[in-house]
């Protein structure tokens, strides 16, 4: 389900949790983690537009650091990503219909010198990918929750590139259909205040 801009609104399901300090698009108030996933097949169509909104995401020297390995539920792949889950990842991350890893290239095409903004980058890169999802009403969530050596190891990542997440992508389902100690936590969390995060001059 895409929205246009006209109609774009803070969801009521968002609304009851979140309210924004400034006039910002709602768009980014209504991107939030859901868990909760039907465990059926999405279409290519329907989420390959999300590593589209990735690709144009802002990068140093044009550099596009980041990179997308995703296996969805009908590729033999499947269980090398859904066997990465840890920390109970896995209790909930395995109805999804797309799993990804999220690497990023830690030098430069230029010259090969190291790249500091490379995680920068690419995490830029993730929230295009998870604001997309959201405008399209999918579930979209990060983790951090995997083994990292297995997943460079088993996915043949090369050693100029760096594991930096894992994300789940999927049609959205009921709270209900989550283990019981998840479903409490099933709702958009708030944010810091604004002058909590955001000093003028040095750090205070």
């Amino acid at each position: 389900m895409q929205e246009s801009a006209e109609k774009r609104e803070i969801r009521d399901e968002v609304a009851d949790h979140r309210e924004p300090d400034h006039d910002v698009d709602p768009l980014f108030v209504n991107r939030w983690s859901p868990r909760a996933m039907t465990g059926e097949p999405l279409d290519e169509e329907e989420y390959l537009p999300l590593f589209e909104a990735a690709r144009w995401a802002p990068s140093a020297y044009n550099n596009q650091h980041w990179r997308f390995l995703y296996a969805d539920r009908e590729d033999e792949e499947w269980d090398t990503f859904a066997d990465l889950l840890l920390g109970g990842n896995e209790e909930w991350a395995t109805d999804a219909a797309v799993l990804v890893v999220i690497v990023s290239k830690t030098t430069f095409d230029h010259n090969d010198e190291p790249a500091p903004v490379h995680s920068f980058d690419t995490g830029a890169a993730w929230q295009n990918l998870a604001l997309e999802g959201a405008r399209r009403g999918l579930a979209v969530h990060g983790m951090a929750g995997f083994d990292y050596e297995r997943a460079a190891e088993e996915l043949d990542v090369p050693e100029e590139f760096e594991v930096e997440a894992m994300a789940a992508i999927g049609e959205r389902a009921p709270p209900e259909s989550l283990p019981e100690e998840l479903r409490d936590r099933e709702e958009p969390s708030d944010r810091k205040p604004l002058a909590e995060i955001v000093h003028r001059g040095g750090f205070e």
